[in-house]
């Protein structure tokens, strides 16, 4: 597992390999994470970054092939932030203004989740490629997802979902055991992610702020993408049970929406289980962490209670349980999660650790790579749906008492 994964040497041979052996594109979007050497792009991608809070948190001006050309956000102090973070003299008071500025390529949208689809489709209506922070969507339900899907058809611009947890290094690992085939076949997963503590960022200055009361299965993309974007799989059907108490944050907020946690079973259309847990409040630890389950092998995360990442295999040895019965035997194996960051998947400058568990030099990486070299991202605009969408859902099932509920599918064209 220490060892650096191989470049691609043809990308087309490799493409029609993978789709032939019915290996997932999530496991053709791993492959090709090394397949371009850095700093060979005919032109280096000028980026706008938007959003002084977390747009701060990411590598655009390491990056070998992109340049900061401009930052903007509506609070001058944030602006300063990113002017010294990315080291760029150009700034604009607003999005709005820095969309019009024609020596720009692309867009990197960090502002509050409920903008998201209206800033991205203002940037690519102004001919601006863009990454947009987490969820693709919020707020807005279906049509509104569907807004951004259609701006994207329309412009054909790239469009990019920094979701970190397809960059953990966790998740890189599971990535490269599916395509190995160590699994076997993942029949079941869980992915959850807990935070308590949150209602420190629902208020700011005495006003409320866009995550007061925001509802758990509408930012459900940190789980979502811990099985999607290793299998390729994608979510069907959906039945959620959500909880909430008396706090005042649960009666009256702008989503409408009644709970602290929602817990969600999820089918995909391979007919498997995937179950989600997105908790904001309860005596519990806090995680962002997932466990895969296969018929030869299971990769289980670190617990927040203690116990680091394990790998159970199916044991060729047999035992006898308490009640007297034959079964196999398991190997247990602890197991160190290696650290991809400082490997060649990313250009020197960014070999670094980053923020969310090493994700975001990737993100960096993959999105000014993709544009560079004229292919799609990872996290494209129907994988960016496909995690988000069945959180929409999810929540409709929970308001409903956890009636069971079709999510549509957004197949990527060939």
């Amino acid at each position: 597992m220490n060892q650096t994964p191989k470049s691609n040497q043809g990308q087309t041979p490799r493409r029609a390999f993978l789709k032939s052996s019915g290996v997932s594109l999530a496991a053709l979007a791993f492959a090709q994470q090394s397949a371009f050497p850095a700093d060979t792009a005919p032109k280096k991608i000028r980026i706008g970054v938007v959003g002084g809070g977390f747009g701060c948190s990411f590598q655009w001006h390491e990056h070998p092939d992109c340049v900061v050309a401009a930052v903007s956000d509506l609070r001058p102090e944030r602006r300063e932030r990113l002017q010294k973070t990315f080291n760029c003299s150009k700034t604009y008071n607003s999005l709005e203004e820095l969309i019009k500025d024609p020596d720009i390529d692309a867009v990197a949208v960090f502002t509050d989740a409920p903008l998201h689809v209206q800033h991205a489709v203002a940037a690519m209506r102004h001919g601006k490629h863009v990454i947009s922070a987490v969820p693709a969507s919020l707020g807005g339900g279906i049509e509104e997802a569907e807004q951004l899907l259609a701006a994207v058809k329309e412009t054909g611009l790239t469009y990019m979902m920094a979701e970190t947890s397809y960059y953990q290094q966790k998740t890189i690992t599971a990535r490269k055991f599916h395509e190995e085939g160590k699994f076997g076949e993942i029949y079941y997963c869980e992915s959850e992610y807990q935070h308590p503590g949150l209602e420190v960022l629902y208020f700011e200055n005495g006003k409320r702020t866009w995550r007061h009361g925001i509802a758990p299965m509408h930012y459900p993309t940190h789980c979502t993408a811990h099985l999607l974007s290793v299998t390729g799989e994608r979510l069907t059907e959906v039945v959620c049970h959500g909880w909430g108490d008396d706090d005042p944050i649960c009666k009256d907020n702008v989503y409408k929406n009644p709970f602290w946690n929602e817990s969600a079973m999820f089918k995909t259309d391979r007919g498997h289980a995937f179950r989600v847990n997105v908790w904001w409040k309860g005596a519990h630890r806090g995680c962002e962490r997932a466990q895969w389950i296969g018929n030869q092998m299971s990769f289980y995360d670190s617990h927040p209670n203690g116990m680091g990442p394990v790998i159970i295999r199916s044991g060729k040895q047999t035992e006898k349980d308490d009640a007297g019965f034959e079964r196999a035997l398991p190997e247990f194996e602890r197991f160190e999660v290696p650290q991809w960051w400082k490997t060649d998947l990313l250009p020197e400058p960014l070999r670094h650790d980053s923020g969310h568990e090493g994700s975001h030099t990737f993100l960096t990486h993959e999105f000014i790579d993709a544009l560079t070299h004229n292919r799609r991202p990872a996290v494209d605009v129907y994988e960016a749906l496909s995690y988000t969408v069945p959180g929409i859902i999810a929540h409709e099932s929970a308001l409903k008492g956890g009636e069971w509920m079709k999510i549509p599918v957004y197949p990527r064209p060939a």
